[in-house]
């Protein structure tokens, strides 16, 4: 069958990589878990001889007909859809628990994905990812590091992740031109521990890292998230100049802190 090379589709075909896929999402015994892109079924077999059932989200019509020929109903549900417009929440109340979740990403949609999961953590326990390694570093990186930014702190913020091993480009049909990480991302949000709220914390830290080459302080007065950010900075033990890449989620948890409750006062002082 043809590759329709418009929807990033890689396919992996290394036997090994695949079983090391499925280990790492742990016991799957009486679990249901949800495969975003399954293509031509290699992960999708392997998952349903572990898993109670397995719901394999797959946009491309011509890749889901031979799906359902190929798993019985029973055990695979093939759900032509978008994956970002799938409902994790009504998957997880039908499953009775927290789904595991695996996938080879589209590199051309990967960030959407991961924002997608993270805005469902409510219904998620695991998810083993394949991304492009690039991506993969991103999303591990450290503060202070070249690849540190709000791909970082996002997914971070949902849960610990891991990179587990990486792929060469002949480990999948076409070979991609890139290698490819995997990825173990435990859902256990911070936001509690942080002392934030989620949405707010979240839209806080999308203003902190708008532009790289600018100071925090710069960004937040850009974004008029409050005129002076430079004195809550300060207040939060930060030094005025800066930037958001360097600073950890802790520290940017602080900032936002500050700034809320200064927010929160002039509010009140309105009113």
């Amino acid at each position: 069958m043809p590759t329709r090379s418009k929807l990033g589709q890689n396919f992996l075909r290394d036997s090994r990589a695949v079983g090391r896929i499925v280990t790492a999402l742990g016991d799957l015994d009486g679990h249901t878990v949800v495969e975003i892109g399954p293509g031509r079924g290699a992960i999708t077999g392997a998952l349903a001889a572990k898993a109670a059932h397995v719901v394999a989200v797959e946009f491309d019509r011509e890749l889901a007909a031979p799906l359902r020929s190929q798993f019985p109903s029973e055990r695979v549900s093939i759900v032509e859809q978008d994956v970002l417009e799938f409902d994790f929440a009504a998957a997880r109340a039908q499953a009775g628990a927290r789904l595991r979740v695996a996938g080879n990403l589209p590199y051309y949609i990967t960030s959407p994905i991961l924002r997608k999961l993270a805005a469902s953590h409510a219904s998620l326990d695991t998810a083993v990812l394949m991304v492009q390694r690039e991506v993969g570093d991103r999303v591990t990186a450290s503060p202070g590091s070249r690849d540190y930014g709000l791909l970082s702190v996002l997914v971070q913020a949902h849960g610990p992740v891991e990179p587990l091993f990486t792929l060469p480009p002949e480990a999948f049909t076409p070979p991609p031109q890139v290698h490819s990480t995997v990825l173990r991302w435990r859902f256990a949000p911070r936001f509690q521990e942080l002392g934030v709220e989620e949405s707010g914390f979240l839209r806080f830290v999308g203003r902190a890292f708008a532009q790289k080459r600018k100071t925090l302080a710069n960004n937040l007065r850009a974004a008029g998230v409050a005129p002076a950010p430079a004195l809550a900075m300060r207040q939060a033990g930060i030094d005025a100049q800066a930037r958001a890449e360097s600073l950890s989620i802790e520290l940017l948890a602080a900032v936002w802190r500050t700034l809320s409750a200064e927010l929160a006062g002039k509010k009140g002082e309105s009113s």
